[in-house]
């Protein structure tokens, strides 16, 4: 069911960071299902819309993870080098277009299709951030250079190839553990039959 945006009025706003991203500090008051209205505080980081593919190899059955340093889960003491797909900021490109980028970039693999799947906000509690999710087939002849990451960002991307009963092996036993990672070998699972 729809909710009517007159239900919230955002009544002040005040920028706390803006460095990276911005992070902005909300005042909103919000009519609530009883009709009362409440005066909520909220912190909103802005982060720009993003893209991440799964590539899937159906001669091999295996899928092209990567491997990278992330400081925010080095902060809460888990494994920081995560295995992720690939994945980047749109940087004002459309959505495809920034995916071929990330994927030729991370991995080295040319991408012959990349089917969009869905999008979604993986943490709407606090972040704008929606990400699009993509699929593309490829074959070993696809990686047409080293891949591992942008030297002038300083990214040491590793490029694994992973079978897929062993990347959700992986999720099980607590390997992979990235959101966006999860929901793409999670649908490839569930569409196993329809990719190959």
């Amino acid at each position: 069911m729809m909710q009517p945006k007159s239900r919230v009025k955002i009544v002040g706003e005040e920028t706390l960071s803006n460095g990276w991203t911005r992070l902005s500090s909300y005042l909103l008051d919000y009519i609530d299902s009883k009709g009362a209205t409440q005066r909520l505080k909220r912190e909103v980081y802005h982060r720009t819309p993003a893209a991440c593919i799964l590539l899937y190899d159906p001669k091999r059955d295996l899928v092209i993870l990567v491997r990278q340093f992330r400081l925010a889960v080095h902060i809460n003491g888990d494994p920081a080098w995560m295995i992720e797909v690939p994945a980047g900021l749109l940087d004002d490109d459309h959505p495809e277009q920034a995916i071929r980028r990330e994927a030729m970039e991370e991995t080295g693999y040319h991408l012959r299709d990349a089917r969009f799947l869905f999008k979604c906000y993986t943490s709407p509690g606090a972040i704008t951030e929606v990400v699009h999710f993509f699929v593309s087939l490829i074959d070993i002849a696809d990686r047409v250079a080293e891949g591992g990451g942008l030297d002038e960002e300083h990214e040491d991307i590793e490029v694994l190839e992973v079978p897929l009963d062993e990347a959700a092996q992986m999720i099980e036993n607590g390997e992979i553990f990235d959101a966006k990672t999860i929901m793409l070998l999670q649908w490839a699972l569930l569409n196993r039959s329809k990719l190959r």
